[in-house]
C-alpha cells in the first residue's frame, strides 16, 4: 500500500523504519524523529512511511530501564511531532506493523492515525491473482490451473505465494526444462510448507 501510495502521488515519500529510530544513547531517538519531520516541512508536500511502527509505538510500561525510556522518549517526540502545537502542514504519515496487537494506544487516538486498514491474508481470488501475478515473466506450462494452485495454497499469505512460484522456477531450472509445470508448483508448496513448519518450531524452542 505504503508502494502504491509512493507511485501515485507527487509529493516527496520519505521512508523510515521504526527500529532505526531506536538508539541506545539518550535523546538520540528523538532528535531522529525532529530532523526527520523537519526534512518533510522542507519537502513539503511530503508522505512520511513509519515502517514496523511497533518498535517505537509499543505501549507502554513502567520498566526502569534506560532503553525501554529511552524508546518511549523517541515515541513522545512522534506523538509530539503528529499534532503539537506547531501546525504540521501539508505532511502525511503512513505506518505499518505486523504486531497490532503491542501499539499504545495513545498512537492510535483520532487525529494521528486516521485510518487503520487490516490487511489480511488473500482469500481463493486473491491468491489466483497473486499467481497469476508473479508467474507472468514465467513459460507457464498449459497444464497450470491457477484455480487448482490458489486453493492448494489455501492457507497461504501474498509472499508464500510469490516465494512458491520462484520456487517452481528453481524445480523447472533444476530439471533443464523451459516451461514451469503443475507438479513444480506442488513441489514447491510443499517445500515452502516444510521450511515454515521448521521456522515455527526454532521459533517454540527458543521461546
Amino acid at each position: 500500500l505504503a508502494k502504491a501510495v509512493a507511485n501515485q502521488t507527487d509529493a516527496t515519500f520519505i521512508k523510515m523504519a521504526g527500529s532505526e529510530l531506536v538508539h541506545k544513547f539518550i535523546g538520540e531517538g528523538a532528535k531522529l524523529v525532529r530532523d526527520l519531520f523537519e526534512l518533510a516541512r522542507q519537502q513539503e508536500p511530503a508522505v512520511v512511511f513509519i515502517d514496523e511502527i511497533d518498535a517505537i509505538a509499543a505501549k507502554r510500561t513502567d520498566s526502569k530501564t534506560s532503553g525501554d525510556a529511552e524508546v518511549q522518549r523517541t515515541m513522545m517526540q512522534l506523538l509530539s511531532e503528529m499534532d503539537g502545537f506547531e501546525d504540521r502542514g501539508e505532511i502525511r504519515i503512513i505506518a505499518a506493523t505486523n504486531r497490532f496487537d503491542m501499539l499504545d494506544r495513545a498512537i492510535l487516538r483520532p487525529g494521528r492515525f486516521d485510518r487503520l486498514i487490516e490487511v489480511p491474508k488473500p482469500d481463493h481470488e486473491g491468491r489466483e491473482m497473486i499467481f497469476q501475478i508473479h508467474t507472468r515473466d514465467m513459460n507457464v506450462a498449459d497444464t497450470v490451473d491457477f484455480g487448482e494452485l490458489a486453493e492448494m495454497a489455501d492457507d497461504a499469505s501474498g509472499a508464500d505465494v510469490k516465494a512458491v512460484c520462484t520456487e517452481a522456477g528453481m524445480y523447472a531450472i533444476r530439471d533443464d526444462r523451459t516451461d514451469v509445470r503443475m507438479e513444480d508448483f506442488e513441489n514447491a508448496w510443499e517445500k515452502i510448507k516444510q521450511t515454515e513448519e521448521e521456522t515455527d518450531d526454532v521459533s517454540k524452542t527458543f521461546a
